[in-house]
């Protein structure tokens, strides 16, 4: 999956509307704005490096057994 394609986009936006809605709605303290923005931002950057992690060598045709 490239992260800069519009399926790519359209999960990360659901993603942070989804972390952000748990969080606020979840949360009585008085900064829970800042709480929700922060987890779901970080949420969607977690997705962005593990989606980079998994699709970086999804061309690469070698296989490596490490058994």
């Amino acid at each position: 999956m490239n992260i800069k394609s519009t399926r790519y986009a359209i999960i990360a936006v659901i993603t942070f509307i989804v972390l952000f809605l748990f969080n606020y709605l979840g949360n009585d303290l008085s900064d829970k704005l800042e709480r929700a923005l922060m987890t779901a931002t970080a949420g969607v950057i977690g997705l962005t490096i593990g989606m980079w992690f998994v699709y970086r060598n999804s061309k690469d045709d070698t296989h490596h057994d490490f058994d």
